[in-house]
């Protein structure tokens, strides 16, 4: 199944040559029918990693696109921010099986990669691949993912408290 992306994506000043490049590829990328830059867009914009990642997460969570590139140093501050937004799910992934594992396993919608940690051709074969990966919702992570969702929602859930 093809689906039509509507991706944000989003930097701090260590992740913008990175995210400037991923923005571009996407931009040609046929599965990709829009990009939103949320910078930063010049290395005299000192945003910082959790004001751009919460912003693109609240994005996703709105509606307005679809998932998230986002990428700072490590992916690990971009990461933690965009989990802050109900709703959202990121993660930090530095390899195709994480990947993988992150849409397939636990339907995360924002990828954060560190600039300091993976190379331009390796972020823009992991962003390909992640395109054409979508959560199952029939799948046997559904549930588990399900009782995150209700956690976040304030409804409890079936979790073990130790």
């Amino acid at each position: 199944m093809t689906h039509a992306w509507r991706i944000v994506v989003g930097a701090d000043d260590a992740g913008l040559q990175l995210k400037d490049l991923i923005a571009d590829t996407l931009r040609t990328d046929g599965r990709v029918v829009d990009v939103s830059d949320l910078g930063v867009h010049d290395s005299e914009d000192h945003r910082t990693y959790p004001d751009v990642g919460l912003a693109a997460a609240e994005a996703v969570a709105r509606g307005d696109a679809d998932r998230a590139v986002l990428v700072c140093g490590t992916g690990i501050g971009m990461a933690i921010a965009a989990n802050k937004v109900p709703g959202v799910r990121a993660t930090v992934a530095h390899d195709s099986y994480s990947v993988q594992r992150s849409v397939l396993s636990n339907d995360c919608q924002v990828l954060a990669l560190g600039a300091r940690v993976v190379g331009p051709e390796l972020a823009r074969l992991l962003v390909s691949e992640w395109l054409d990966l979508q959560f199952d919702t029939a799948s046997a992570s559904a549930s588990k993912v399900a009782i995150i969702s209700r956690f976040e929602a304030g409804e409890g859930g079936e979790h073990v408290h130790s």
